[in-house]
């Protein structure tokens, strides 16, 4: 066969490419600068506005200075520092759990919880608008995997109800990453223990947030601690650094160790993002006003939305969703508020149902009145681009 005749190894790939920007599907990355191209932030997750804060600054520094500027190896090798210690026992007793495991990302976390505590022969329930890493987790499990309607307690509990394996896990975020709306944990939990299962929930988009101190959707709903509660999260979002955790009885913690494949065969978390997250943490623990003013920026934002006419709910914690049916709406509307200085982030298909594309505005304790002025101009303009 001549090289002309052969297939085309690639065609397959750039059919599909031209197939998802025709639907307004494609992704890009968008390399910015240090002040975010001078565009106020309402798409990332630095809900405290601590991702500059020089005082975190100052905590990745020291690490680095002490132990250099990567942690060496896996954790069961050299990759466990002084440092990991101290964040594995700061963040469980923050979140008011008994011991926890610092991992190198919030997916990673995710994949080493569900993976470790179910597997073969066991039943892993789980939200049907679960996070990605959650979805990969369950995928990954080998267990039975039940897919669930959206916050339906009923559903969970028939699911428990009606299985056959002795092993049975609920997964759930705490707060779902678009819709911004929280689980029903309290009553989750009723119907875990009713059951004789576990529940795991991602704190990814509550810590910081939710609760007293920012402590967490599970603190907030009087189950943190409880043995039969494994809590997952990460550093990126409200402690404005990198890795992730998991929070839990020590039984679940030394299973991890043990047998979670994304914490033993990867190399462990960097110093400077433990340096940085423990420098987080001080700052939260002695400004217990900043969730509040979270959740109060976010309300003001859903506020503002609805004043113009357009879809949105209102918040559980920072994020906040404005609804516009198809992924070019929510293109064109993405850029209306670059054309006003303002980065949001815009959801599409796979990461939301069809028909539900939409901004994902994010709040931030620091937004102060210009930058809330700015939205409110920029949502106007959307407002009457989506109009009939």
């Amino acid at each position: 066969m001549s090289a002309t005749d052969r297939p085309d190894p690639l065609r397959r790939l750039t059919e599909a490419t031209a197939r998802r920007d025709a639907a307004g599907l494609r992704r890009r990355l968008r390399p910015r600068t240090g002040d975010f191209d001078g565009l106020v932030d309402l798409a990332s997750n630095d809900y405290l506005g601590l991702a500059r804060d020089p005082r975190l600054v100052d905590g990745a520094v020291s690490a680095l200075r002490e132990f250099g500027t990567g942690s060496t190896g896996s954790r069961l090798v050299t990759g466990t520092t002084l440092l990991h210690d101290e964040l594995d026992a700061r963040l469980a007793a923050f979140c008011g759990a008994a011991s926890g495991l610092t991992f190198s990302s919030g997916y990673l976390a995710n994949l080493g919880a569900v993976t470790a505590l179910s597997g073969a022969g066991a039943l892993v329930v789980s939200d049907q608008v679960n996070h990605a890493s959650i979805v990969d987790a369950c995928r990954l499990s080998r267990a039975r995997v039940k897919i669930v309607p959206h916050r339906d307690v009923a559903a969970v509990d028939r699911a428990l109800a009606e299985r056959d394996e002795e092993t049975a896990l609920v997964v759930t975020d705490a707060v779902f990453s678009v819709d911004g709306d929280l689980a029903p944990l309290a009553a989750l939990h009723k119907v875990v223990r009713a059951h004789g299962a576990m529940l795991v929930v991602d704190e990814a988009h509550a810590l910081g947030v939710v609760g007293e101190h920012g402590r967490g959707a599970a603190w907030a709903a009087g189950i943190a601690g409880e043995p039969d509660v494994v809590l997952t999260l990460t550093l990126s979002k409200s402690l404005a650094s990198q890795g992730g955790a998991v929070l839990g009885a020590p039984e679940v913690r030394e299973t991890l160790i043990d047998t979670a494949r994304s914490m033993i065969f990867d190399t462990g978390l960097n110093p400077a993002a433990l340096g940085s997250a423990l420098a987080a943490l001080d700052v939260i623990e002695n400004s217990p006003e900043l969730p509040g003013r979270a959740r109060a920026v976010a309300r003001r934002v859903t506020k503002i939305a609805e004043a113009h006419g357009l879809e949105t709910r209102v918040p559980d914690a920072a994020v906040v969703p404005v609804f516009l049916g198809q992924p070019q709406k929510a293109l064109r509307a993405a850029e209306i508020c670059l054309d006003h200085g303002l980065r949001v982030g815009c959801f599409r298909p796979p990461s939301v149902p069809d028909g539900r594309a939409c901004l994902r505005i994010t709040a931030r304790a620091s937004l102060d009145e210009a930058e809330l002025t700015a939205l409110d101009q920029a949502l106007a303009a959307v407002a009457r681009s989506v109009a009939p």
